[in-house]
């Protein structure tokens, strides 16, 4: 039952935040967000703590019939590819809550409640086994995201969560499609028996298509991304931090749990193309990020560039790639997280995110800036931070797969270092030419607080990532011993 301890105990805290009111004094809400975000968080460590390494199928298994004719199930279980994730997203939602302590104060219960509600359903994600409990959790992730981009971003934010949401509705109904497909196929929706199911090569490469379309929209894989950067820029900072913490992951996720077992011959065959894709990504997208005069923008072309670097891992069918794509989005998920908190803590006090309007920031806030550089150097992948493991497995996997990708792929090193270092340059190097700077209070205990958390996570995940790799190995070998057995 744990998986449905972690999935519904945010989901209920939120639905009680929700009908407790706004009206009240806010103040209880937030205390019953927290209460709500650390007793998910606690649901999900028995995950790791109980965790069998030995086992690379499913654990954790639950299953009830859900609508028997079809032969629907609430079906969970997770393996290592997916455990972390769950503890990653548990993780994140009381970062946000935290986060959103002081900043937010209008609709605070509605806030909460959304944050809540998502951290649960994206948990669901992660955990289904039922393809049609995947969607449903999967779709259910855009309404929460809708409202908080849509009622506290900022001023174009309606124009931003209609391009959010039509951007990857569009996707998710191919995904639709298909799934209806392998249903007519098999007779069931449980994604087991999806991954050993016979299929001949064009049906693979459609159904490859249909879910990649779903997928790349939510990674954001370059041409799809535009809808990222719009988002950024509107979404308040607990929602950028989700955002980049968590939902890009769930694209990524979907093409190890769907794309590569069920299309295993497609995705070979296709294999080239979405590295090509993926190259763009980190070398154009990295170029993009250089000329950004926002800061929030700047930040999200790096994560499409950092998530390029995810799927150039899993497509190259080798242990070390795909570890090193987990690794990335886990890390990704700190550092990114820490990066739009960084940005938050800026525009909280000057209400500007134009890189322009600062400069000077270290003179007055010195310890933000210690831990703001900290980030941007992990965000480039400094050697012992969490960024540079994930990064360096991928590259060497590439260059192990052919030597030139391997050197573009490095490039993006050069290029994620161009783009943070002048960033940092910028915002808290040099003269102080702003008023506004002059007024600059450093850190509270509570901003203290997340930054030095986050830190830390980042840290400790670059100096010994051996706890990550080891739960994530023995799944990933499994995955490719099943990929690399054709199925026509």
């Amino acid at each position: 039952m744990i998986l449905s301890y972690a999935i519904w105990t945010p989901i209920v805290f939120g639905l009680i935040i929700l009908f407790y009111g706004s009206e009240k004094p806010t103040a209880g809400v937030r205390w019953l967000a927290l209460v709500g975000a650390v007793l998910g968080f606690i649901a999900t460590l028995p995950l790791i703590l109980q965790f069998d390494i030995a086992n690379p199928g499913m654990q954790f298994v639950e299953k009830i019939s859900w609508i028997p004719r079809y032969d629907i199930n609430y079906y969970l279980g997770i393996d290592g590819i997916s455990v972390w994730f769950i503890v990653l997203t548990a993780f994140i939602n009381i970062i946000v809550v935290i986060a959103a302590w002081e900043v937010i104060e209008t609709k605070v219960s509605q806030y909460m409640a959304s944050f809540m509600i998502l951290s649960g359903l994206m948990i669901g994600v992660f955990c289904a086994l039922d393809a049609l409990l995947f969607y449903v959790f999967f779709e259910a992730t855009l309404i929460p995201m809708y409202i908080i981009i849509g009622v506290w971003g900022g001023h174009n934010r309606i124009y931003a969560a209609f391009k959010f949401f039509l951007y990857t509705l569009l996707g998710s109904l191919l995904t639709l499609i298909a799934m209806l497909y392998l249903y007519n196929v098999t007779n069931t929706f449980d994604i087991l028996a999806w991954q050993n199911a016979r299929l001949d090569i064009v049906e693979q490469i459609l159904l490859f298509a249909a879910f990649f379309m779903a997928f790349a929209v939510k990674v954001p894989m370059w041409p799809l991304h535009t809808w990222l950067p719009d988002v950024h820029v509107e979404a308040p900072t607990g929602g950028s931090v989700v955002l980049a913490a968590i939902m890009l992951k769930l694209g990524a996720y979907g093409f190890l749990r769907f794309s590569l077992p069920i299309a295993p011959d497609a995705s070979q065959y296709l294999g080239p193309f979405v590295i090509f894709l993926s190259l763009v990504a980190v070398i154009y997208v990295g170029a993009v990020a250089l000329v950004q005069k926002d800061m929030k923008k700047l930040v999200a072309y790096s994560s499409v560039a950092h998530m390029g670097f995810v799927t150039l891992g899993f497509f190259l069918f080798s242990p070390l790639g795909i570890e090193g794509g987990i690794v990335q989005m886990i890390s990704h998920g700190f550092v990114a997280g820490a990066m739009f908190l960084s940005i938050g803590v800026l525009y909280d006090r000057m209400h500007t995110r134009q890189i322009a309007d600062y400069g000077g920031v270290v003179h007055r806030m010195p310890a933000f800036t210690a831990f703001a550089v900290l980030m941007a150097m992990a965000n480039c992948g400094l050697p012992a931070t969490s960024g540079f493991v994930g990064e360096f497995m991928v590259i060497l996997a590439a260059v192990d797969y052919d030597f030139v990708i391997g050197i573009l792929a490095a490039t993006a090193l050069i290029l994620g270092a161009a783009y943070s270092l002048w960033m940092v340059k910028r915002v808290f190097f040099g003269t102080i030419n702003n008023a506004h700077v002059e007024e600059l209070k450093d850190l509270n205990c509570r901003e203290y607080f997340l930054m030095a958390v986050l830190s830390i996570c980042v840290i400790g995940m670059g100096v010994y990532p051996k706890p990550f790799t080891d739960i994530i190995h023995p799944a990933v070998i499994n995955l490719l011993q099943h990929v690399a057995v054709s199925k026509l």
